[in-house]
């Protein structure tokens, strides 16, 4: 036997089978898992089309059995929105993503809607980091509940993922809930933390919600485009379905719609330092019949909602109509809802007139009874009606705001009640309004009117600049207080919808 040729062979043999295992062991798998504009809808819903928190449970505790890495991203718009977590300002979510094992959270601007005090205690409650490195505060202080990035390591492999906050937010929350804020450009602010972060990770991933929206001055496309060495963008705030993720340059951008009517994933393969194959995909709501709630979050979920029953569970009403809330309806044209909650303001202050944001409305009500809880989840952010003294131009011009991103789906767009008018939706932004009625007759531009509407647009809220210097006549309370009384008052509702907006 020739021992040298054996010897060779052999050698050969183990450096073939090192060089081999090093391959291997310098190719990970990551899985992202993702969820976006929740807005607290935790529990399967038919109606709303959301598969619940319970069951996503399932598919990431299954996800994580069959991956060694796992990652579960939340893009925002996570706190409020639904009576099981306004009643205790995101306490219950912040429980039920820690039982999740979120690892981090970018701030959308409803996650402001409590303010910032309770945006500090949420994040000491929870396990989870709250990210926008964007965020600022104008007197140079620290911010104490959020931080610009963190950094995961997975096989060797490091993860930095960063996070960026709408400069929406401003007026996209009322006004005192982000008083002392700055939302820095999120261009610049990516550049400076990707510039950051490419010494110390493999893989940089943006959190944020900024969404990809016309109408929006900044967007995580933008973002893509201007900002190079961003492997992935997990997106939110525009609530878009995007199948497959969109590729711009060489990042990755996704989103998975709103409610939690998807749980978004996504696989990327990291070999040598560098991402070699990413693949997005989306498990809608309709794949999970046969899934199986996660019995903890089930269990959690349940308690807390028989904890808030005796408030929810009240009956204030009833409806002979399905009351439309949906966002694309109220967002872009004249609504039931709209109108029923409209016309609650205006005679509850007495008013010539009355308008709401469009975006202040959250969710239908069907036929039948109305209960708290459902007017609550209808109108969940604690605004308070109020009645202002308005000249008849700046009602126009608070008009034409109001239409200015017509068709975007923008929740700056008017209901109204005592008010007609018809708009161009095709000319140009500030030159659509064409005639105004008030109370049956044309808008008088020098005449004063006293007008309904809620804090939030007072304050300037959704760009209603025109408001701010209003002077107040009277306030009534809780709009959903507003709302529950007049319905109690005239029920049986059956609003409809009386051409008070004309599209042209």
């Amino acid at each position: 036997m020739n021992f040298k040729k054996l010897s060779i062979a052999l050698l050969t043999l183990v450096l073939v089978m090192t060089l081999s295992f090093t391959v291997l062991a310098e190719e990970v798998e990551l899985r992202i898992y993702h969820v976006n504009d929740v807005h607290s809808r935790v529990e399967e819903d038919d109606y709303a089309g959301s598969m619940g928190y319970a069951k996503m449970e399932t598919l990431i505790k299954q996800g994580r059995k069959e991956k060694e890495n796992v990652m579960f991203l939340d893009a925002g718009d996570t706190f409020h929105g639904q009576t099981i977590a306004n009643i205790n300002e995101g306490e219950a979510i912040s429980h039920i993503l820690d039982l999740m094992d979120l690892d981090a959270l970018t701030l959308g601007n409803h996650d402001f809607n409590y303010g910032q005090d309770r945006l500090k205690e949420l994040a000491q409650m929870s396990n989870f980091p709250f990210l926008a490195a964007n965020l600022s505060r104008k007197d140079g202080e620290e911010i104490p509940y959020t931080q610009d990035y963190i950094i995961k390591e997975y096989n060797g492999v490091k993860v930095g993922v960063f996070g960026l906050a709408t400069p929406e937010t401003s007026y996209k929350t009322h006004p005192k809930n982000v008083e002392g804020l700055v939302f820095n450009n999120p261009i610049i602010t990516a550049n400076a933390v990707v510039n950051e972060l490419e010494s110390k990770v493999d893989v940089v991933i943006a959190l944020t919600h900024l969404g990809i929206s016309e109408g929006s001055k900044y967007t995580s496309k933008m973002v893509a485009e201007e900002v190079p060495g961003i492997d992935l963008i997990v997106d939110g705030h525009s609530h878009n379905v995007i199948e497959g993720g969109m590729m711009v340059n060489d990042t990755m951008i996704v989103m998975a719609g709103e409610y939690s009517k998807y749980l978004g994933y996504v696989d990327l393969t990291i070999e040598n330092g560098e991402v070699s194959n990413i693949d997005a995909n989306l498990i809608p709501r309709e794949d999970t019949k046969n899934v199986e709630k996660d019995y903890i979050i089930s269990t959690v979920v349940d308690r807390i909602n028989r904890a808030n029953q005796a408030i929810t569970s009240q009956v204030v009403g009833r409806t002979a109509v399905e009351l439309n809330g949906a966002r694309g309806s109220v967002r872009t044209g004249e609504t039931n809802l709209g109108n029923l909650i409209t016309d609650a303001m205006r005679a509850k202050l007495d008013t010539d007139a009355a308008i709401t944001n469009g975006g202040g409305i959250r969710a239908s009500i069907d036929q039948g009874e109305i209960t708290q809880g459902e007017v609550i989840t209808v109108l969940p952010f604690g605004n308070t009606a109020m009645a202002i003294k308005l000249s008849g131009a700046d009602l126009k011009a608070a008009l034409e705001h109001g239409v200015s991103k017509y068709p975007a789906t923008e929740g700056l767009f008017p209901q109204v009640s005592g008010i007609k008018f018809t708009f161009d939706g095709d000319a140009e932004a500030g030159n659509r309004v064409q005639q105004v009625w008030v109370g049956g007759e044309k808008l008088d531009p020098d005449a004063v009117y006293t007008v309904a509407t809620n804090d939030f647009m007072k304050a300037g809220g959704d760009g209603y600049t025109m408001f701010k210097e209003a002077p107040i006549v009277k306030e009534a309370g809780g709009l959903e207080e507003v709302l529950m009384d007049y319905i109690a008052a005239n029920s049986p509702v059956a609003p409809e919808t009386e051409a008070r907006i004309l599209i042209k």
